[in-house]
């Protein structure tokens, strides 16, 4: 999905008994990109999470897979990623390049 329809990050919320929730993510390597994450309880501020994304790099993709069995019933678990090699916008289509 393109940056205009999303933003740096993403969330899921566990509504429903789940046994194991798993989120991949896939960026161009050329962005240079990281990722990271927090898990919000009912009763708890945001920590990082228990378990980091794992990084796997194939030709001109760079996959983070990140997954948790039994996640909490009202978890809220949020992924975040920037991207070290950002391509400058261009001032005169408001595009990237």
């Amino acid at each position: 999905m393109g940056h205009e329809k999303w933003g740096n990050w993403f969330q899921r919320a566990v509504r429903l008994p789940t046994e194991q929730l798993e989120v991949q993510l896939v960026f161009p390597a050329a962005l240079d990109p990281v990722v990271w994450g927090t898990e919000t309880s009912m009763t708890a501020e945001a920590s990082p999470l228990r378990t980091p994304p794992i990084r796997r790099d194939a030709g001109e993709q760079r996959t983070f897979t990140w997954i948790t069995t039994t996640p909490a019933l009202h978890a809220r678990y949020r992924l975040e990623w920037r991207f070290r090699a950002k391509p400058e916008p261009d001032s005169d289509q408001g595009e990237f390049r």
